[in-house]
């Protein structure tokens, strides 16, 4: 078969001597060095690059914050009183009927 690479002649001593044929194939060292390291600073270069980025992205968020009117946990106590006064006001018209939200509003 063209290209294809000679299986490896292992020598024995547990078997006399005796050469036989191994099923592995020769490997070169070298590639798999250069492979490895190829990934390790790959894996290094993103590793910045993600550093970099989530640095940028808090900064961005911070500042964002910062530049807003109301403050999120503000925001958030608003937001819940008038998820709970409209809890309270639903509850009161589920309970009582249509005529009590009328006599509130009078």
């Amino acid at each position: 078969m063209p290209g294809a690479l000679p299986l490896a002649t292992v020598t024995t001593m547990a078997n006399n001597g005796v050469t036989g044929t191994s099923s592995l194939p020769q490997v070169r060292p070298a590639p798999l060095v250069t492979g490895g390291t190829l990934i390790a600073v790959g894996g290094a270069i993103a590793l910045a690059g993600l550093v970099i980025g989530g640095a940028h992205l808090i900064s961005a968020t911070r500042q964002w914050v910062r530049e807003m009117d109301v403050t999120p946990s503000e925001l958030a106590k608003l937001k819940l009183a008038q998820a709970r006064a409209a809890a309270t006001a639903g509850a009161d018209a589920w309970q009582n009927g249509p005529a009590a939200a009328n006599t509130r509003n009078s």
